[in-house]
């Protein structure tokens, strides 16, 4: 492969981590939040928790444990590990050709 080539390939993978990064960010930022009361009026609170909400669609209510918070944190938690494995694997994998 040509140095080119494998450095936009360097790049994208960079790109793909950062990405996850920043969305395990907002769903670990969503159950801080969460869990310390955050006022929900708050146009900053209502964005992480609309965001947090599509990107951890397919996980939010995987769990039903009896208290609220655990069903929070086990459901947004998972999302954030998935995408950072997932996109940390991929990333590496790039960078890897």
């Amino acid at each position: 492969m040509s140095p080119r080539n494998s450095n936009g390939a360097n790049q994208a993978g960079t790109v793909i981590a950062i990405v996850a990064d920043v969305m395990a960010f907002i769903l670990g930022l969503w159950i801080l939040m969460y869990l310390l009361d955050a006022n929900r009026a708050n146009d900053l609170v209502q964005f992480v928790h609309d965001a947090a909400n599509w990107l951890a669609g397919w996980s939010h209510d995987l769990f039903t444990f009896d208290e609220a918070w655990a069903r929070v944190v086990a459901g947004y938690g998972l999302a954030a590990v998935v995408y950072l494995f997932v996109g940390h694997a991929i990333a590496h994998r790039m960078h890897r050709h």
